[in-house]
């Protein structure tokens, strides 16, 4: 059954009797009562609790393309959720709906772990995502939902914006086979002012991944018009990525829609997308892709070596695989980044939902 007053983890007192939670570097401070900025989580006396433990916005099977992740098992299915709440407050969002929702009746759908992970397998899923907001703030309902998918063999994807604490971090990325993080911008000031959080955070759940796990990670930034797509910015964020992390970890950029507080700003013209894939293609980066718009060579995986054109997409349609099972190239042998294996289809552009109740 469900936890309806499931304690969470990550806090400690301060002198003053506050409670404050270390999950992210928000810190925020509890009197009795209380809710974080993220809402969710909540000081009930000498407990935390984790509000949405169980309880979640969405079930529903997509394509891994999706999330995205171009180069982690490409062509399977992944079970995807979320719950409510965020830990940031982007004035961009574009689930804003779900992830700044202070209605907890939005979430209809409950399920144990244990129940996800056999639907998961039931619905031929090689991975489940915890997505749509972001799973820091759930943390300790992901850990046991990546636990109980690790139980049936089913691999975990963390699609986050990767504000956490040092702890946290740790715990949370070791039950993760993958993850998608969006740096926002490589700027602090856009994070400060239009996300109410910091860059250096981000730069540090990065490198934690890319030099102290075996996470496949890949990044994802929404470029918004005037806000983070200046040329001088993206080089500077390509050049961190080549130098920091390397040139094999996948960037995507993604337009931008007008939505939540920002209706004020124009789509993210095509062109952009592709001017920013070309600078960091410049910068030595070898996998980069274009989101949100209709590009099939920003869709592509090239071989880093003989620039072959692997993995051909249309939106989240695979049009040509060459990529053996080992994840080399078929043309000249290169290894390419990422994890894979023997491709035998694909799920397509697809987009099923699955109702759980009957399975709690």
């Amino acid at each position: 059954m469900i936890d309806s007053d499931y304690a969470g983890r990550y806090w400690h007192f301060t002198p003053d009797g506050r409670m404050q939670c270390d999950l992210c570097p928000r810190d925020c401070k509890l009197h009795d009562g209380q809710r974080g900025a993220c809402f969710v989580r909540m000081r009930r006396g000498d407990r935390m609790l984790l509000t949405t433990y169980g309880r979640s916005s969405g079930f529903c099977v997509d394509p891994i393309e999706k999330k995205p992740l171009n180069q982690f098992y490409p062509g399977t299915s992944v079970l995807s959720f979320g719950t409510a709440g965020c830990n940031l407050a982007c004035k961009f969002c574009q689930n804003w709906d779900i992830s700044k929702s202070r209605d907890m009746d939005r979430l209809a759908d409950q399920a144990t772990p244990a129940a996800i992970a056999a639907a998961a397998r039931a619905a031929g899923c090689k991975s489940v995502a915890f997505t749509y907001n972001d799973p820091v703030i759930f943390a300790e309902y992901a850990l046991d939902v990546a636990a109980a998918c690790h139980d049936q063999d089913v691999r975990t994807v963390a699609v986050t914006a990767g504000y956490i604490g040092a702890e946290a971090r740790r715990e949370f990325f070791a039950r993760m086979d993958a993850a998608n993080v969006d740096l926002k911008a490589f700027s602090d000031e856009f994070y400060f002012k239009l996300c109410g959080a910091r860059l250096q955070p981000v730069l540090d759940t990065l490198i934690y991944l890319k030099q102290e796990t075996d996470v496949w990670l890949e990044i994802t930034t929404l470029l918004i018009p005037g806000k983070n797509d200046s040329d001088a910015e993206l080089t500077a964020q390509c050049e961190w990525i080549m130098r920091e992390l390397g040139p094999d970890v996948p960037l995507h950029f993604s337009a931008f829609h007008p939505d939540f507080k920002m209706t004020d700003i124009a789509a993210t013209p095509a062109s952009t997308l592709k001017h920013a894939r070309a600078i960091a293609r410049a910068a030595g980066l070898h996998y980069v892709y274009t989101g949100n718009v209709h590009d099939t060579d920003g869709g592509t995986t090239y071989c880093p070596r003989c620039d072959e054109a692997l993995i051909v997409r249309d939106w989240y349609r695979i049009l040509r695989y060459r990529v053996d099972e080992q994840g080399c190239c078929t043309e000249c042998g290169a290894a390419l980044g990422g994890r894979y294996a023997k491709f035998s289809g694909q799920f397509g552009p697809r987009r099923i939902p699955i109702r759980m109740r009957a399975a709690v």
